[in-house]
């Protein structure tokens, strides 16, 4: 079995692999001095980067943001997916506002979120509230209307109450739609706080917001610091990954009857 996994995991870094080193060998073919990033100048920049601790805070602070951001997309959306699912004349009224706001991107907003909130860590969670609050609405009010009308007829057969069935039948029947809808949010959140950090940071002169997505401004446009920027991206990509895995966890732990 450990030899059949050791296999596999051999196999799937083979193509890494030669794609490293095809870059390697394509960056030293370029005339020097040149700002091209190559895999051993990453390297060094990775090291000196988590050395000094600047990327760790840097994605920390990111993290808090996009937590802060996500409970508060959670927060609103979960509930008010409920109440579209399951009250007609609320979605009647609702869901044309929230479609027209739904092809909006997060970044788009950013300078109402600028002029609102000023370029610190509020207007970055708004733009992260905001970009994970649609899919939640949405898987919610699809996991609502998926439930089985039978069940909620035979609980009102049985004189359950409105809010009980609500509480006892439709979210426990909803919930697995409602996970996906926070998984989706939370990498639709970690995408957004890069680019509400990049943009912040510029209209902050590279000051105060912080996070990784500000330091990758900051290598760009204060050192032309590429290599940095690409240890940057892949600190992103692997905490994208490593979110993605914890939901998946938490998920399937909150929700042991969806496992297949």
């Amino acid at each position: 079995m450990n030899a059949a996994l050791g296999a596999r995991i051999s196999r799937s870094l083979i193509l890494p692999a030669v794609l490293i080193v095809l870059w390697q060998a394509w960056a030293q073919t370029i005339e020097q001095p040149s700002h091209a990033p190559m895999p051993t100048r990453v390297v060094l920049a990775a090291i000196r980067l988590i050395g000094s601790l600047d990327l760790p805070w840097a994605i920390f602070e990111s993290l808090g943001r996009v937590f802060g951001g996500f409970a508060l997309a959670a927060a609103i959306a979960i509930p008010l997916g409920l109440l579209m699912g399951s009250v007609r004349a609320i979605e009647r009224n609702l869901d044309p506002i929230v479609e027209s706001f739904r092809p909006i991107a997060a970044i788009a907003i950013l300078p109402l979120a600028i002029l609102w909130f000023g370029t610190g860590t509020p207007a970055a969670v708004f733009i992260v509230a905001y970009a994970a609050f649609f899919p939640m609405v949405i898987n919610t009010v699809a996991g609502v209307k998926r439930v089985d009308p039978r069940l909620i007829q035979a609980a009102q057969t049985m004189g359950v109450g409105r809010f009980d069935i609500l509480r006892l039948v439709i979210v426990p029947g909803a919930l697995p739609a409602i996970g996906t809808g926070m998984r989706i949010s939370m990498g639709v959140a970690w995408t957004a706080i890069v680019a509400a950090e990049l943009a912040v940071g510029a209209k902050a002169g590279g000051g105060s917001s912080g996070g990784v997505g500000q330091m990758m401004f900051v290598f760009y446009a204060y050192s032309v610091e590429l290599n940095s920027i690409v240890v940057c991206m892949i600190a992103v990509g692997l905490v994208a990954y490593a979110l993605d895995r914890a939901m998946r966890v938490l998920l399937a732990r909150a929700m042991p009857w969806t496992k297949r």
